[in-house]
């Protein structure tokens, strides 16, 4: 495995790099918890078959990225097309750390737990894959499973780092969220039992940081932060925060979520759903008083917000990318992209200061 992980002296070099030979403006860049410091654009690696095509076409286009000086942030998840998303970001950073196109300690890479995640290259049906590797070992059970497709207890997380670690390769991944958790497990098993759920799963992964497996962790959700005053599947920030803080103490690792935001979802920016003390703020404004960095994703809707004539020497896409990453409260848009001139037509984004 490679080991190290992302630290504030090595992306502060990818930055002052990026800025020196490749020109971008500094506030491409911005500053995280634990002083590590991210593009306003990362590449994302959700949609796509699992088939060894798509293994290339991901591969190359994180290596592409990165050998870029452009983005220093890289998101996947286990699940993400049954565990390949995963290895095949693994075989871009081997080969991008390998060539010298950027060293660990410059590039964040996050990761998510929490869905079942069969390995679609084992060979196996899923439910053959699932019963021998997890439930027969003690990693998963079952009463820990809700719809069938989805834990967040202890043993579980701990066996999902571990393939982790393995398909990328890191011997400390940056950043793992609980995927969905809260939109996943709320509704079903009602606040009390999620808090202890919640309490539990923050407790093993401040193990793992203790360990050195892991750098920080998270929530990545999709409704559970956005939804309207009173819904019941919404989520407070303030009360992720506190369950932390009894599980890690004041240093705890719980720092960054990540959420949908586009202009045709902009809840995140404009709902004041979330209390701090007396006050009702958004999702991005709660987040930032608490010290939590907001990432988002869709940033073009699956595509759809990449359509269309281009407006004032941008693309649709470009357009999209510029209104996500200029939104006060984001620190990083992520946006999935394959195909070499999407790729391209995105990077292109990071040249332009925010906001302009």
């Amino acid at each position: 495995m490679i080991e190290g992980r992302a630290t504030p002296e090595g992306t502060a070099r990818f930055r002052d790099r990026a800025i020196k030979a490749h020109g971008l403006p500094a506030a491409h860049f911005r500053t995280a918890p634990f002083g590590v410091h991210l593009a306003s654009l990362g590449i994302g690696t959700y949609l796509g078959g699992a088939d060894a095509e798509t293994d290339r076409m991901v591969t190359e286009a994180v290596s592409v990225a990165l050998r870029s000086g452009r983005t220093n942030v890289v998101d996947t998840a286990i699940n993400y097309r049954d565990q390949r998303a995963e290895r095949s970001v693994g075989r871009a950073l081997e080969r991008s750390i390998a060539g010298s196109s950027i060293a660990r300690d410059e590039v964040f890479v996050a990761t998510k737990a929490g869905y079942l995640a069969p390995d679609g290259e084992s060979g196996r049906p899923p439910e053959r894959w699932i019963r021998e590797e997890l439930l027969a070992t003690g990693a998963l059970d079952a009463a820990d499973l809700i719809d069938g497709s989805h834990a967040m207890s202890p043993t579980y997380l701990a066996d999902q780092l571990e393939r982790s670690r393995r398909n990328l390769g890191l011997a400390t991944i940056d950043l793992l969220y609980l995927h969905n958790a809260a939109d996943a497990q709320l509704a079903a098993i009602g606040p009390e039992a999620f808090g202890e759920r919640l309490r539990s799963a923050f407790r093993r992964l401040e193990g793992e940081r203790a360990r050195g497996t892991l750098g920080a962790y998270g929530l990545a959700t999709w409704e559970a932060l956005r939804a309207a005053p009173g819904d019941p599947g919404l989520v407070q920030l303030a009360d992720l925060l506190e369950a932390a803080e009894d599980a890690g103490g004041p240093s705890h690792g719980f720092r960054f979520v990540q959420l949908p935001f586009n202009r045709a979802m902009p809840e995140a920016s404009e709902r004041r759903n979330q209390r701090v003390g007396e006050e009702r703020l958004t999702p991005f404004d709660a987040a930032r008083r608490l010290g939590i960095a907001c990432l988002s994703n869709v940033p073009l809707l699956q595509g759809r917000l990449a359509r269309g004539a281009p407006v004032g020497g941008r693309s649709p896409a470009q357009a999209a990318l510029e209104f996500a990453r200029s939104t006060p409260g984001i620190l990083t848009v992520l946006v999935g992209v394959k195909r070499p001139d999407h790729l391209a037509e995105d990077l292109a984004v990071a040249g332009w200061p925010p906001g302009q």
